[in-house]
């Protein structure tokens, strides 16, 4: 079950730094780079079997004390950043959490099956009486 915003905010934290790229001065002046830090443990919204699926599917995200670091930098708002991370952090534990549905091998049925050796056939003959007819 995916814990709406707010519950997740609760157990988040934010670094904000300077960024760099576009913003002229601004990026000087402003600390706009946002930071998000989640740590998966400390969710009491998540049961144990949910919380090993996450460490299991984000474990290339996670650093040696099982935090999750999200950053953005794009915008020159810090607001705007902070908004970006909670986004991305919601629809990656959204994603890590989707158990996919076993596929049930099913059989082609016989009448598809005949269908498209009759069309094969058809073909087959149209271009047969397309060659030049063998005078031998």
């Amino acid at each position: 079950m995916v814990p709406d915003r707010e519950q997740i905010l609760k157990y988040v934290t934010f670094k904000t730094s300077r960024s760099g790229g576009k913003g002229g001065q601004n990026v000087n002046k402003v600390s706009s780079k946002v930071e998000l830090i989640f740590n998966i443990n400390e969710a009491y919204f998540f049961n144990e079997d949910e919380k090993e699926l996450l460490k299991l599917r984000l474990e290339n995200r996670l650093d040696t004390e099982g935090l999750l670091h999200i950053v953005s930098q794009e915008d020159r708002s810090q607001l705007l950043n902070k908004e970006k991370t909670v986004v991305k952090l919601v629809e990656l534990i959204k994603k890590s959490l989707l158990i996919q549905k076993k596929r049930k091998p099913t059989k082609i049925p016989k009448s598809i099956i005949e269908k498209r050796l009759k069309n094969k056939t058809v073909n087959a003959f149209k271009k047969e009486r397309r060659r030049k007819p063998n005078l031998d």
